[in-house]
């Protein structure tokens, strides 16, 4: 509707559009990726496109925004259960704040040891888990057991992607709800947080209100 206001070649002061438009509620979009399909390929996101489709979700809050929009693209955050975290050096300060929300949302927490000693440290109960390079049983082992829920693992470098790769396709082929960003991980508690009440919105009434 506003769309079909806008003329070319007329300014948009000319046309009373002078003010920023500011919704009163939250939009998040999500894009929908076809990993399922490619089972030996990596899941971790870099510049190329591997996504096939977008969802969005619209909330009052970002939290019911971004757990529409998870719940969109067909990916259901896990409410209980057991919580692998394993993050880069860069993160394992930002971590100790999701994990204690992980803990109070009612997770059990698993981790390597860099990030177990790290939450262990500021006194968040975790337990120490091998990598899938360090032995048996190792975090890819407990995956494959649907032993986990949630998979939290940031990582950089070349050489901590690949050996972290098997994390990631084991989740993926398990259809254990993971994420490799720390912003994500944060989303992930907001959602949760914000419980299981959808109101469902038409698209015609959320264009009126910016009119």
């Amino acid at each position: 509707q506003i769309a079909a206001r806008v003329q070319t070649g007329i300014s948009l002061a000319e046309q009373g559009f002078t003010k920023e438009i500011i919704p009163a509620y939250y939009s998040v979009k999500e894009a929908v990726f076809p990993f399922n399909k490619f089972p030996s390929v990596d899941p971790i996101l870099g510049p190329e496109m591997k996504s096939t489709g977008e969802v969005m979700g619209i909330g009052d809050t970002f939290a019911e925004a971004y757990a529409k929009a998870q719940s969109g693209a067909g990916s259901q955050i896990p409410t209980s259960g057991k919580a692998f975290v394993s993050v880069r050096d860069f993160d394992k300060d930002d971590v100790v704040i999701v994990a204690k929300e992980l803990v109070d949302l009612g997770f059990e927490l698993v981790a390597t040891r860099g990030t177990a000693a790290k939450l262990s440290a500021v006194g968040i109960s975790v337990t120490t888990v091998n990598k899938a390079t360090e032995g048996r049983p190792h975090i890819v082992d407990m995956i494959k057991n649907r032993e986990i829920a949630l998979v939290i693992n940031t990582t950089e470098g070349e050489r901590a992607i690949k050996d972290s790769a098997a994390i990631r396709r084991s989740a993926e082929t398990n259809r254990v709800y993971y994420t490799t960003t720390l912003a994500a991980a944060n989303a992930i508690c907001m959602a949760l947080r914000f419980g299981e009440e959808r109101q469902v919105r038409r698209l015609q009434d959320l264009h009126k209100e910016l009119v």
